[in-house]
């Protein structure tokens, strides 16, 4: 992999990270097309993936530092149950990653990701629509039963091209939560799983293995520039209710997969 591609690479990731498209499935595909072939994909991968987490706590901060002082009250609070929340959403991304991290990055190398991809996003299309036309009754918080919900949906969508943003989001509104407070807590809950995954990428001494250290920080820095502008434009557009489009996209795409797949 030379510095473009991995730059290319990083852009891709930093876009679809939060539009709801599967930032997994259209870096399989930009791999594809760019004829990039790594040894560790997984890696290459969770450095894209921890440049975009930085985005997010930049274009978050504000929300981040006030749970972070809430956090240290002696009396239970508002922030506190928020980040207790978080916690109970990561728990089953936590068992996938440790049960089944080989098998994901094992897919990831298969002949027929093209395939696997297509049809996530036809599954992340119809999840999407389904979002947008149902009108559940809107609640005020996120409670505790959504945030496991949610979680599992964040899980299922370790499947490379199930939208990790669009599975959470979308749940999150099925279930009837407001659409600016599930786009927040949907960026915000996946910050500790993948710094964790990179902390132990790096204490394993696999952080730059299949690709050289230049092109790994090209990728790092295209990746969290526009994920910074993605991270505000997708809080702006779950706001307005404007998911159709994605899901249209993401039909399109995944058909597109498939055919190049097969044929």
């Amino acid at each position: 992999m030379d510095t473009l591609q991995a730059i290319l690479l990083g852009i891709v990731q930093g876009i679809t990270e939060f539009l709801p498209v599967s930032s997994s499935g259209h870096l399989q595909i930009a791999k594809e097309l760019l004829g990039v072939q790594l040894e560790e994909n997984l890696t290459f991968d969770v450095t894209l993936h921890a440049a975009t987490v930085l985005s997010t706590i930049v274009v978050l901060w504000s929300q981040i530092w006030k749970l972070l002082k809430g956090l240290f009250s002696r009396h239970f609070n508002e922030e506190q149950a928020y980040l207790l929340k978080i916690v109970i959403s990561m728990i089953p991304i936590g068992f996938v990653g440790f049960l089944l991290k080989d098998q994901i990055d094992a897919l990831l190398n298969a002949p027929y990701i093209l395939a696997v991809v297509g049809a996530m996003l036809l599954l992340t299309a119809a999840l999407l629509a389904f979002a947008y036309w149902a009108k559940p009754r809107q609640k005020e918080t996120i409670s505790y039963r959504d945030a496991l919900i949610i979680g599992l949906a964040q899980a299922c969508a370790a499947m490379p091209g199930l939208s990790r943003s669009g599975s959470t989001i979308a749940t999150g509104l099925l279930l009837g939560n407001k659409k600016a407070a599930v786009a927040q807590f949907s960026f915000l809950m996946v910050l500790i799983p993948i710094l964790g995954e990179t902390f132990l990428e790096a204490v394993k001494g696999e952080l730059t293995a299949g690709v050289t250290a230049g092109p790994l920080i090209a990728g790092f820095i295209a990746s969290f520039v526009t994920g910074c502008l993605a991270c505000k434009f997708m809080i702006e557009v779950v706001k307005r209710g404007r998911l159709i489009w994605f899901a249209v996209y993401c039909a399109v795409a995944g058909l597109v997969s498939i055919a190049s797949y097969i044929f």
